[in-house]
């Protein structure tokens, strides 16, 4: 007697009733696996782009704000800085900072954000270039693997940054011509999704801005030949060794200043509340922000797990129903397997065995739904956050909610399966 079988059997007499147990419970089991990849995959790609930074610098205004756009670049910056409010910041002296990485930030190409830097940037990810050379003038770039692939560039390729960070061609830099000298290694960190330069380029870019509006105005116009000079800017007369920071006018701006630490002492932690107090730049922890962010996403994520475990139990007492509910409709077929040999244990066993299929399949769809939408909607979330997703992951987690899964459907079943094997085979063949 192959009861696997006939438990099977059983389950497909009442088609809508057993798919409405599976679709519940695959609902439910869906949710919560999705969950956890979401959260997984989040908190690791947050994790990569920390990069050992301890402290950001920026512009006054939202903390959060600074390091999402400073780190993440999921976010517009706070504003700019002067050279002169962060000189301190870039001595490499400093007694207590170790690395100090400035960021000009407010530009893109294609929706991918150029980023104004030093070459220092790359120890700071631990990345290294795929191909080609680190910039070494102005108007050179180093692109993120992920902008190589999504972008078609390659070494040689030249092309226009925009204002902002949205695809706007009457927001485009015209004049600008950048070209691209390296290629990064995929890290899995910001680094991918950026297009890395100088920050004396940014100024370039938006110096010449400011001086053709300037310009516009006046009608006596340069000649031609004049124009053709200005809108090559003057690249072959930048210097190989560029200029420190330090060197530069007090008066030009960045975005931010990306710090670390040469130990974590007294001194080190207590310069974010002393930058904060003293100066008008704003400082920001990384670490305290990010789980302030996560402690955000937190409400709503316990919100949807508190859902997603309540279909789960609803979706339990359905097989519960369904199996009890079963049995006076089948105390005739259970009395018969007494007559053929069965004995209470065999009873016993069978519904069990149902009420098992029942949340196999409910989990094994969820699974799959949970997996195969988390694909389907990564490109989605890679576009809106910059990050790389994918449905292809198994977690941990998710054997516990499979063996979770396969509990459920045992207790549910506990019951009608006592009921069934205390099934009287005399008085049940009497009743015909």
């Amino acid at each position: 007697m192959n009861l696997l079988r006939l438990s099977w059997k059983n389950l497909t007499f009442k088609p809508l009733s057993t798919l409405l147990s599976i679709v519940l419970f695959a609902l439910g089991v869906g949710l919560v696996s999705l969950l956890f990849l979401l959260q997984k995959q989040v908190e690791d790609n947050f994790e990569k782009s920390l990069a050992g930074i301890d402290l950001v610098i920026g512009a006054k205004g939202s903390p959060l704000q600074l390091i999402l756009s400073s780190m993440y670049h999921l976010d517009a910056p706070t504003g700019n800085i002067s050279i002169e409010e962060i000189r301190p910041f870039l001595n490499p002296k400093h007694p207590l900072i170790e690395t100090s990485i400035p960021l000009s930030l407010g530009d893109s190409y294609r929706t991918f954000r150029v980023v104004g830097t030093s070459t220092d940037i790359l120890d700071f990810y631990d990345v290294s270039l795929a191909s080609g050379k680190v910039w070494s003038q102005n108007f050179e770039v180093v692109i993120g693997n992920t902008v190589a692939q999504k972008l078609s560039l390659k070494l040689g390729s030249t092309f226009s940054s925009s204002h902002g960070f949205l695809e706007d061609e009457n927001l485009g830099h015209d004049h600008t011509d950048f070209k691209v000298v390296g290629i990064l290694a995929s890290s899995g960190t910001v680094l991918d999704q950026l297009i890395l330069t100088t920050n004396q380029s940014y100024w370039l870019t938006h110096e010449h801005d400011a001086a053709n509006e300037e310009a516009a105005p006046q009608e006596d116009h340069a000649d031609h030949d004049h124009d053709d000079h200005d809108h090559a800017h003057d690249h072959e007369a930048v210097p190989v060794t560029l200029p420190s920071l330090l060197e530069e006018p007090g008066e030009k701006e960045i975005t931010s200043l990306l710090i670390k630490f040469k130990g974590r002492n007294f001194q080190a932690l207590n310069m974010q509340r002393s930058i904060n107090e003293n100066t008008d730049l704003q400082a920001a922890t990384p670490a305290i922000e990010i789980n302030r962010l996560y402690s955000l996403m937190d409400t709503g994520e316990k919100a949807l797990r508190i859902l997603a475990f309540v279909i789960i139990f609803v979706s339990g007492l359905s097989i519960f129903i369904s199996l009890f509910a079963s049995l006076k409709e089948r105390q005739y077929e259970l009395a018969l397997l007494r007559v053929m040999g069965g004995t209470r244990a065999t009873l016993f066993t069978l519904i069990i065995l149902e009420g098992l299929l029942l949340a196999s399949l409910g989990c094994l769809f969820g699974l799959l739904l949970s997996h195969g939408g988390m694909q389907v909607f990564a490109g989605t979330l890679e576009k809106a956050y910059g990050y790389t997703f994918s449905g292809w992951t198994f977690l941990p987690q998710e054997w516990y909610l499979v063996g979770g899964s396969l509990l459920l459907g045992l207790v549910a079943a506990i019951l009608p399966a006592i009921k069934a094997s205390k099934t009287d085979i005399s008085e049940t063949l009497l009743k015909g």
